[in-house]
C-alpha cells in the first residue's frame, strides 16, 4: 500500500476523543492506554485532548448546577468536533450522555450538549454496540467475576457488552457474581457523606465476591474498583481487582489495583 493510500485509509477511520476521566488520569493511567489500544483495534483513530478536565459529576451530584454547567461547557467545547467520545467509566459517560442536556436553559448550549450526548459512549458499549467488536486478541489466566457499576447499568444499559467481550479472552474463566447489579457503596460523594452506610454496603459486596471463588474482580468504573479493592485488602481477601479495559487489552500483567509494584 502506498503512503498516500495509507493516509487515505487512516483518514477514513472514525475519529474518537478519549475522555480519560480524573481517576484514570490520577490513579491508574494504564486503563487509558488500554482503552486506546482497544478503540484502535476496533478500527478508529484516537486522540486524547490535553485540556480535558473533570466531567462535573461531583458538583452535579452535590446540587451545584452552576459549576457543573461551567465544567460541562468546557467539555463540550473540547470534544464536540469528534465523531465519537468514548469513556472508560459508566458514571462519567452517563454524566455527559444523560445529564449534560439537563443543565442548560440557553438554547444553543442545550443543542450542543444534546449533540455531544448522542455520540458519547462507555468503552465496552462503544466497542460492542457501535463498532461491532465481538472478540479481542488477549489472554488472561484466571477466574474472573464482574461487578455492574450503577451508572453504566442503569443509565446506559451496559451489562451484556463487557461479559461477551470478556468471554472472548483466551484462558479466561468467567463466574457470574451474586447480586452483581447491587451497588458497591461507592457512589462518588455518597461514600464521603455516608461512610457507615457505604461500608455496610461494600461489606456485603466483598462477601459476594469472595463467595464467587473468582481470583479476579473486574468492573468498568475505577471508583467502584478502588472502593471494593480497598475493602477486600482490609479484610484479607485475596482477590485482585482490575479494570475491564486492562483485561480486554491484554495489559493485565502488572500489579492489580491497590497492590504494590
Amino acid at each position: 500500500m502506498s503512503p498516500e493510500n495509507t493516509e487515505n485509509t487512516t483518514a477514513s477511520k472514525p475519529r474518537v476523543g478519549l475522555f480519560a476521566t480524573c481517576l484514570v488520569d490520577l490513579f491508574r493511567p494504564q486503563v487509558g492506554f488500554a482503552a486506546i489500544k482497544l478503540i484502535e483495534a476496533s478500527g478508529c483513530r484516537v486522540e486524547v485532548p490535553e485540556n480535558q478536565t473533570c466531567c462535573g459529576q461531583p458538583a452535579y451530584n452535590s446540587g451545584d448546577r452552576g459549576d457543573a454547567a461551567a465544567i460541562a461547557q468546557q467539555v463540550i467545547a473540547t470534544f464536540e468536533d469528534y465523531d465519537y467520545v468514548v469513556v472508560p467509566s459508566g458514571s462519567c459517560a452517563a454524566m455527559i450522555a444523560r445529564h449534560y442536556p439537563e443543565l442548560f436553559d440557553d438554547a444553543d448550549w442545550a443543542r450542543r450538549a444534546t449533540a455531544l450526548s448522542a455520540k458519547t459512549f462507555e468503552l465496552t458499549a462503544f466497542l460492542y454496540d457501535v463498532m461491532g467488536l465481538r472478540d479481542v486478541e488477549a489472554a488472561f489466566a484466571g477466574n474472573v467475576t464482574y461487578h455492574d457499576a450503577c451508572s453504566g447499568l442503569r443509565e446506559l444499559n451496559v451489562r451484556d457488552q463487557p461479559r461477551e467481550l470478556l468471554k472472548s479472552v483466551d484462558g479466561l474463566a468467567f463466574t457470574e457474581l451474586k447480586d452483581a447489579d447491587v451497588c458497591c457503596g461507592f457512589g462518588g460523594t455518597f461514600c464521603v457523606k455516608y461512610p457507615e452506610i457505604s461500608n455496610a454496603i461494600v461489606t456485603k459486596k466483598t462477601a459476594a465476591i469472595a463467595g464467587s471463588e473468582a481470583d479476579t474482580l473486574v468492573a468498568g468504573d475505577l471508583g467502584c474498583l478502588m472502593n471494593m479493592a480497598g475493602k477486600l485488602q482490609r479484610e484479607g481477601k485475596h482477590v485482585h481487582a482490575r479494570h475491564v479495559a486492562e483485561v480486554l487489552a491484554g495489559m493485565a500483567d502488572g500489579p492489580a489495583i491497590g497492590e504494590a509494584e
